[in-house]
């Protein structure tokens, strides 16, 4: 079982200037998180928090890969993660998020940055993922070129239309 508690921050604790954490996540991570996208992947985290007083400057920086379904081939496929994002955090009487600024309540202190780290690498996957050309499994290609809707409506074109359909495509606006 992957304990996601490394991610709990005490910033109580935290000494003035500069301080670092490293996070190699895993699947492990991924399926502890419980993250909707992702489940897979290998990524270093490096966070380096600057404390000045009571106010805190977060940077993350992400590299790695994920892995996700091909939007074509639906196999699995590597996705290169790089990514680096900031946070700023202060204390305060109850837990609030606004943008970029995160609110901790100062008598507690802590802050669980696991799930800002997924949103970080979730926000960086591009919305199509595709193998490279070439890359896809032939197999389903071979089935998608078959079973396209170019082929069908060329298919199509030699049937006669339905009666229904003449009379409506009679209807259609004419320039």
């Amino acid at each position: 079982m992957y304990s996601l508690d490394t991610f709990k921050i005490d910033f109580k604790a935290l000494k003035e200037g500069e301080n670092t954490f490293e996070y190699s996540l895993n699947d492990a991570y991924f399926e502890a998180i419980e993250a909707p996208e992702v489940k897979q992947g290998e990524i270093n985290v490096s966070l380096s928090i600057t404390r000045t007083d009571d106010f805190f400057d977060l940077k993350f920086r992400a590299e790695g890969i994920v892995h996700v379904p091909c939007d074509l081939c639906l196999e699995d496929m590597e996705q290169p993660i790089l990514t680096e994002n900031q946070l700023a955090v202060k204390f305060g009487e109850s837990y609030s998020e606004e943008d970029d600024l995160v609110t901790v309540p100062e008598d507690e202190g802590i802050l669980d940055v696991s799930w800002f780290i997924y949103e970080f690498i979730d926000l960086n996957i591009p919305i199509k993922h595709v193998h490279a050309p070439g890359k896809c499994n032939p197999a389903m290609i071979k089935m998608l070129e078959e079973h396209s809707a170019i082929r069908s409506s060329e298919a199509d074109a030699e049937k006669p239309m339905d009666p229904r359909w003449a009379e409506l495509a009679k209807l259609k606006w004419k320039d």
